[in-house]
């Protein structure tokens, strides 16, 4: 039964870090900040739950060992790695960050425009006097 354990879980982990290598790749090679931070929160949050999953069934099958710690790791990357990457995305669209002189369409640039949302010397301006 061990060596069942063995296959899955490496097999897992070499997805892993195959996802992982792309990410990587992907950081280097894009050519802004939106489609960097895009190939950092989806190839890499899939590269270190694969092989955080891998991991957990490794010792799961051949050990008999379940990982609440694991499960905790899975979770909080799962959660944590989207959300600091649109966090970042925002922050650099409203400090009017260019985009990449291949992007086709701006959908937020209509939203903004029309709320007259602009950021000032690390000031936030609402030219419409609304609170949003």
């Amino acid at each position: 039964m061990s060596g069942s354990g063995e296959v899955v879980g490496a097999v897992l982990i070499l997805i892993g870090a195959i996802f992982s290598l792309i990410s990587a790749i992907g950081i280097v090679r894009l050519p802004d900040v939106y489609t960097r931070s895009h190939a950092a929160s989806k190839s890499s949050t899939l590269g270190v739950l694969c092989a955080l999953v891998g991991t957990l069934l490794y010792f799961l099958i051949s050990d008999g060992f379940f990982s609440i710690r694991l499960i905790l790791g899975i979770f909080f990357v799962f959660l944590t790695a989207p959300v600091a990457a649109h966090v970042i995305c925002r922050a650099a669209y409203r400090h009017q960050v260019p985009l990449a002189e291949q992007s086709v369409q701006d959908e937020l640039k209509d939203y903004y425009m029309e709320n007259e949302i602009f950021v000032v010397e690390d000031k936030v301006e609402l030219v419409n006097d609304q609170a949003k």
